[in-house]
């Protein structure tokens, strides 16, 4: 019994006694074993099928995912997104871009950005610009599908008259007459019906009279449809163009002012989507 104790002590004593050397060693095989020949528990070969078997795998899964790509993009129009139902209706968009219009017509700094903004809007309408496009009926649509390039209608800016930004570059905000310009969004292949004009309303007790340019507000649909970008490179949308006579007597008072699409199919009632063919924006002036 007692050899054997000193027989299992000894064991026990000769594996805790193990050369540090040879401990450092065994580490390093874990790396690289020079017996072996192995990098990582690999031989060369091992390492060489195994980058081989994921180099062809993912080969197969880039040709897989280039493949169903390709064959998505064949059954995509160039011209026309594949889903519209989700903006059947145009929305209606003011320029100046803003909520609120406050200015004070003594100040041009106060309107400054406001005319700024009109100007570059109409740089597309330029009468020598728009002297190259087409005159096309009024009141019909400008059906134009067999055509690759389509044909763009004439709209000139100096229909805005008083509101063109070239009889008055401050376009009436320095004689506290400030005009606004009204336009649909773009929706490919609308057709509207109808006779769709602006109709703006103010929504205080005080009233605010109103011009617009052109006189009877139209958006004619000689200008529709519209059929993308890439087909319809110079296309420009009609605009319809308020004057907003104000007077002593709206002085610092925030005037409400909404402007519908009316006389067509297009909705403007839509609770849910206040922009949707109607626009509502606030004016204040002060002296």
């Amino acid at each position: 019994m007692a050899a054997s104790t000193q027989n299992q002590s000894a064991a026990s004593g000769g594996k805790g006694g193990m050369n540090p050397k040879e401990e450092k060693e065994s580490w390093r095989d874990c790396i690289y074993n020079p017996r072996t020949g192995e990098f990582m528990g690999r031989t060369g070969k091992s390492w060489g099928l195994i980058l081989l078997f994921y180099f062809v795998f993912y080969v197969f899964l880039a040709g897989m995912f280039s493949l169903t790509i390709w064959v998505l993009l064949l059954t995509l129009d160039e011209n026309v997104p594949k889903y519209q139902d989700r903006v059947p209706h145009p929305g209606l968009v003011v320029r100046p871009l803003a909520a609120e219009i406050s200015f004070s017509r003594s100040d041009a700094t106060s309107y400054s950005g406001y005319v700024q903004q009109m100007h570059t809007l109409l740089q597309r309408y330029n009468d020598s610009l728009q002297e190259g496009n087409e005159l096309c009926l009024v009141g019909e649509l400008t059906e134009q599908e067999e055509e690759p390039l389509k044909r763009v209608c004439q709209f000139k800016r100096s229909v805005l008259r008083h509101c063109s930004g070239l009889r008055d570059d401050s376009f009436g905000f320095s004689s506290g007459r400030p005009c606004v310009i009204l336009k649909m969004n773009r929706i490919i292949g609308l057709r509207p019906g109808g006779d769709p004009y602006i109709n703006c309303t103010a929504k205080r007790d005080a009233p605010v009279q109103m011009v617009y340019y052109p006189s009877d507000a139209r958006m004619d649909k000689m200008f529709f449809p519209y059929y993308g970008k890439k087909a319809h490179p110079d296309y420009v949308q009609p605009l319809v163009a308020v004057q907003l006579l104000l007077n002593r007597n709206h002085f610092n008072a925030e005037q409400t002012i909404e402007c519908k699409v009316q006389g067509s199919n297009l909705r403007n009632n839509d609770e849910r989507d206040k922009y949707l063919g109607r626009v509502t924006f606030r004016v204040r002036m002060s002296e």
